[in-house]
C-alpha cells in the first residue's frame, strides 16, 4: 500500500464550516489515511494545523479538543521529523522547482515518508517531483 502524504490545508479544511465540499472531501481523506494506515504527515504539518485551529479559525478549537485531536488524527501519521538530510533536500527542491522553502519542506517531507502522493491545494496539481505525484483534492474540473 502506498504512503501519502497529507499538507496541513487537507486537515484545515475538516474543520471548515464555511465550505461543505472542501469539509467532506478532507474529512474523508484523513478517514481513509488513518483506517488504512497510509497517512503520513510532518512536524510542520502538525505544527501549522494546530496554530490554525486555535488561534486562527472563526471559532478557534479549544485545548482539550485541539489536544484530543493532535493524540487521535495527528499522532498517527506524525513520522516525519527535522533532520539536516530532510533541510537539504528543501533548499534543493526550492531552487530546482522554484516553490517557496516551506512548500518544499512539505514536498521533502513527502519524499522522505517514501510517499507516492503529497495531497495540496498549495501547489501544482498532478506534478511529479522525484517519486511524488502532486494532488490537489479539492481540485474541481
Amino acid at each position: 500500500m502506498s504512503a501519502e502524504f497529507l499538507d496541513s490545508n487537507v486537515f484545515v479544511y475538516a474543520f471548515d464550516e464555511t465550505d461543505d465540499r472542501r469539509r467532506t472531501t478532507a474529512t474523508q481523506l484523513i478517514a481513509r489515511s488513518l483506517r488504512d494506515g497510509t497517512g503520513v504527515i510532518s512536524h510542520q504539518v502538525v505544527q501549522e494545523v494546530l496554530n490554525v485551529l486555535t488561534t486562527k479559525m472563526a471559532r478557534p478549537v479549544r485545548h482539550d479538543d485541539a489536544l484530543r485531536y493532535l493524540r487521535s488524527t495527528l499522532e498517527p501519521m506524525w513520522s516525519i521529523y527535522p533532520s539536516h538530510a530532510l533541510f537539504t533536500r528543501a533548499l534543493e527542491l526550492r531552487a530546482r522547482y522554484g516553490y517557496g522553502f516551506y512548500d518544499s519542506l512539505i514536498v521533502s517531507a513527502a519524499i522522505e515518508g517514501g510517499c507516492t502522493t503529497l495531497y495540496s491545494e498549495d501547489m501544482q496539481h498532478d506534478q511529479l517531483i522525484d517519486s511524488v505525484r502532486i494532488v490537489n483534492p479539492f481540485r474541481t474540473r
